[in-house]
């Protein structure tokens, strides 16, 4: 029943290895590979490197909500720390829930519980790293900045998989009112939150923290650890029609708090670490970081995302944690593990699924004047840019944009002069709590290959939405011929919102509304050949499509009696529902939409045309290759992806017989990919590394079976520099 999760890993690739008829993969670095060819000649091929940092509310939000992106980070070999805000000890009885299971006569023990809950996830994380739940681990109190102590363990036989358990009390309701919790210390219920330490830690005192203290604390194990990678909930999952979060308060506010403590440790430039513990709020040198943030309870309502073996692999850890088979392997008298999860330890199908709240769109990489590209993405809470000047030229970057508070996700837009026009939002922690808010920013070049002008709002559609809760997407962007930009997002009412420049460079009108409803993720658009625009939204049902009639019709809203209406829809498009994120490219006479299927991850893809009233749809197809999952990035007939073993892979796509290449390495967010003017096709994604790695693939069609191999491997797009590079830096470049 335990695996190693080395071996669970290598039946995933080997799985990938079999394929479907007339499809190969290959890895760069694996035995078996091709040779680069001349283009890639020296190219050193990118693996899994950097330091991921988790930090989650409670023991389990990492195993239900952010695996198998956590057991493939440790199977790598990076560092990897998980941070748990609170003890999770709920009503203190470590039993099932249901009829004849729970015993209101067993007293509560809320220290006890909190125990086996660790138990339970020292074994999952000591399975993970070395198939075995019963690998010591080393266990120790250290001093955090808040003025409180934190118990660390590090597994002994892995001492790259440390945990982190602050220890904080939990609000012991899923969305109560209840001030002693890490709301009530956010908003100012509480003016400090106390403690709830589990039996047997070494950490003998109690504590408490204001929300200062708090904020600092976490921000000292950043400090620490040095991520280049943090992983965390969702600060703005929306509220449900009656007011009610859609997720637990405590997975809300916790990431409200890593959002604080990210901007204070982005900012921090003190020398030292603060020795051993975790004292020091940042030094100088620090490496870049990016902040991913996973969907958690409303996964229950969508597709699953993982394919059979996945999801398997995922449960196995879950039960593992849930201490299924009762064995006291662990000796303690609170439990080796969550009995309540034992019950049900594939959650609320919770094991089958795993989204990104933000960070899904690919459309972060694009060309400028002829040959010349450009990348976006953020880090360290700022926008951060690459360039390169043309083919067989060096990137340059990372070079920031002025700003701090920016979301993970960025969307680049070229406009018809070759400027390139930056879009994102920003969070605005504020003083207080109703000043917690997020705008959708923008930037343009001043002049093409020029500097980026200043940062400009455009606010948020959700004028009537509680404050401090604006689930809005990052924004899809269209430009037209003559320059003018529209903007698209998803408002938290999870309807189609945007806002259009009357003329080129001018300013934006108002917020429309554009209608639909229960709409997931990002939207994204593209432009058909005939020059109409397409907008493309998914339900969790299916996907919902606004279309231009005509190539000149203004964007407003959809008028029934009108027969030159303007983007009209939404449109019903018939197609199967799809695991959320959405890709949509210029293809043929229409568009190309793509999406992966639920169950398998497997990519789909359907062509639209708009000749009549109505679009068109053709029968979806495969893509092939095994199932992966998150957003996939399209470039002509070059496609990137998550491998099913959750590493970077490339396809040739529709057209023969595609064939997937897969890297070593496993990258953060959404791939991107742009095809420049000779046919070469351009992937970008964001490595743990915090690092930007390419690969090119030649035109279609110069490839075994009509695909497009890689024609260099994954690399760094800027190699790290030398000893006497980084010397001379002064503040270090760090990857």
């Amino acid at each position: 029943m335990y695996l190693a999760s080395r071996t669970r890993l290598a039946a995933l690739l080997a799985a990938l290895a079999v394929g479907a008829t007339g499809v190969t993969t290959w890895a760069y670095g694996r035995g078996g590979a091709p040779e680069p060819t001349a283009l890639g000649a020296g190219l050193r091929p990118s693996v899994t490197e950097g330091t991921v940092v988790q930090v989650v509310a409670h023991p389990d939000d990492d195993l239900f909500f952010m695996n198998p992106d956590l057991s493939r980070s440790i199977s790598t070999g990076v560092e990897v720390a998980t941070v748990y805000l609170t003890s999770g000890e709920s009503d203190g009885r470590n039993e099932a829930h249901g009829p004849h299971l729970e015993d209101p006569a067993r007293p509560a023990d809320r220290a006890a519980y909190a125990e086996a809950r660790q138990n339970g996830i020292r074994a999952a994380y000591a399975e993970m790293a070395t198939g075995d739940r019963t690998s010591a681990w080393r266990r120790t109190a250290v001093p955090t900045a808040g003025g409180g102590s934190a118990e660390v363990d590090v597994l002994v036989a892995r001492p790259h998989v440390s945990l982190v358990w602050m220890q904080l009390r939990e609000a012991r309701s899923i969305s109560g009112d209840n001030p002693d919790s890490l709301r009530g210390l956010w908003d100012g219920g509480v003016t400090a939150l106390g403690s709830q330490l589990t039996s047997g830690t070494p950490v003998s005192a109690p504590f408490s923290y204001t929300k200062e203290q708090a904020v600092e604390a976490i921000a000292g194990v950043f400090a620490r650890y040095r991520p280049t990678t943090i992983r965390t909930q969702d600060p703005t999952p929306g509220r449900s029609p009656g007011g009610a979060f859609l997720d637990h308060q405590d997975h809300v506010y916790g990431a409200r708090f890593v959002q604080a403590a990210a901007e204070r440790y982005a900012k921090s430039t003190d020398a030292g670490a603060g020795g051993a513990g975790f004292g020091g709020a940042g030094f100088a040198g620090r490496p870049h970081f990016s902040v991913q943030n996973y969907v958690s309870y409303p996964n229950s309502s969508l597709p699953p995302t993982l394919g059979p073996q996945a999801a398997e692999e995922k449960l196995g850890y879950l039960k593992t944690y849930a201490w299924t088979d009762r064995r006291d392997w662990c000796g303690s008298p609170a439990g080796c593990g969550d009995r309540k999860t034992a019950t049900r330890p594939t959650g609320a199908g919770w094991n089958q699924a795993i989204r990104y709240s933000r960070g899904d769109g690919t459309s972060w990489l694009t060309e400028g004047v002829s040959g010349r590209l450009w990348a976006v993405a953020v880090l360290d809470g700022r926008m951060a840019y690459w360039s390169r000047g043309g083919p067989g030229t060096p990137w340059q970057g990372p070079r920031f944009l002025p700003g701090a508070g920016m979301d993970t996700g960025a969307t680049a837009a070229r406009l018809p002069d070759g400027r390139v026009a930056v879009f994102g939002t920003r969070t605005t922690l504020g003083a207080t709590p109703g000043e917690y808010g997020r705008a959708l920013v923008y930037a343009v070049q001043s002049a093409p290959d020029g500097p980026f002008g200043p940062w400009r709002s455009l606010g948020t559609p959700d004028t009537k939405d509680i404050p401090g809760t604006s689930a809005i997407s990052a924004p899809a962007v269209a430009v037209d011929p003559a320059g003018r930009l529209t903007v698209y997002v998803r408002d938290s009412a999870r309807t189609l919102r945007a806002r259009a420049q009357a003329t080129p460079d001018g300013a934006f009108g108002g917020w429309q509304s554009l209608g639909g409803a229960g709409l997931q993720g990002d939207p994204v658009t593209a432009t058909d050949s005939a020059g109409r625009r397409h907008v493309y939204a998914a339900t969790a049902r299916s996907v919902l499509a606004w279309i231009q009639p005509s190539p000149d019709a203004p964007d407003a809203p959809y008028t029934p009696d009108v027969s030159d209406a303007p983007l009209r829809g939404p449109f019903p498009t018939g197609l199967p529902a799809t695991t959320g994120p959405l890709s949509a490219s210029p293809r043929g006479d229409g568009v190309g939409l793509y999406f992966r299927l639920p169950g398998t991850g497997a990519v789909g893809t359907t062509l639209v045309t708009a000749d009549g009233p109505g679009p068109s749809f053709s029968p979806v197809t495969g893509a092939g290759g095994e199932g992966g999952y998150g957003a996939v990035g399209v470039a002509g007939h070059l496609l990137t992806g998550r491998a099913g073993a959750g590493t970077a892979g490339l396809s040739g796509g529709p057209g023969g017989a595609p064939s997937w290449s897969e890297s070593q390495m496993l990258y953060t967010g959404a791939p991107a990919a742009v095809a420049q003017p000779d046919g070469t096709a351009v992937a970008a994604a964001l490595g743990l590394d915090a690092g930007l790695h390419v690969t090119a693939a030649p035109p279609a069609g110069s490839g075994p079976l009509g695909g497009l191999p890689p024609s260099s491997p994954w690399h760094g797009a800027v190699p790290p520099p030398t000893v006497a590079q980084a010397a001379r830096a002064g503040s270090g470049w760090q990857r």
